[in-house]
């Protein structure tokens, strides 16, 4: 007797269990995430090629942001995609804005801050080495009493991209 599809778990969503982005640039890739954005490395498994996971330092915290490189990640080119294409960015929660904008101007990063309308939420947004969109959201009341800056040219735009990787710093 075999089991119908009525004997099974019901299919649910549990949370998203990790990010994957290619780039041509593993050791600047790294640094990103780790040094500017402070993910720790996890282990990784042996797939062939080089990579990273990456994730929250919390205890219990798991590997959000897997990177790979080489191999599969590069086109013909030797080249990785740059961007995130239809998604349009990856966000996520943290806390110390001034840490994080701090961080970004000792590195050379541009970056966009927001105040999201009818909430008590502030936003950065910042490009990876290989130009995936990045949000960090922090909840205002623990932030301090300097609001983001939402003059033109600092305010983030929905839809408008600040992403040159022309022009990106190198930082590895």
């Amino acid at each position: 007797m075999t089991a119908s599809h009525t004997d099974l778990p019901l299919a649910t969503v549990h949370g998203l269990f990790h990010i994957a982005i290619k780039t041509d640039d593993l050791a600047a890739t790294r640094k990103f995430w780790t040094e500017i954005i402070g993910l720790r490395d996890f282990d990784r498994p042996d797939f062939g090629y080089p990579g990273a996971w990456l994730g929250c330092t919390q205890p219990g915290g798991i590997a959000i942001i897997h990177v790979y490189a080489g191999g599969p990640a590069l086109r013909p080119t030797g080249k990785a995609e740059a961007g995130t294409a239809a998604i349009d960015h990856v966000s996520l929660s943290c806390s110390g804005f001034r840490s994080y904008v701090d961080r970004f101007q000792a590195n050379g990063l541009d970056w966009r801050e927001f105040i999201v309308p009818g909430t008590s939420l502030w936003q950065l947004f910042v490009y990876d080495p290989s130009g995936v969109q990045l949000e960090l959201t922090f909840e205002a009341g623990v932030e301090g009493e300097e609001k983001p800056d939402m003059s033109p040219g600092r305010a983030y735009v929905a839809g408008a991209t600040f992403f040159d990787k022309g022009t990106y710093p190198k930082l590895a």
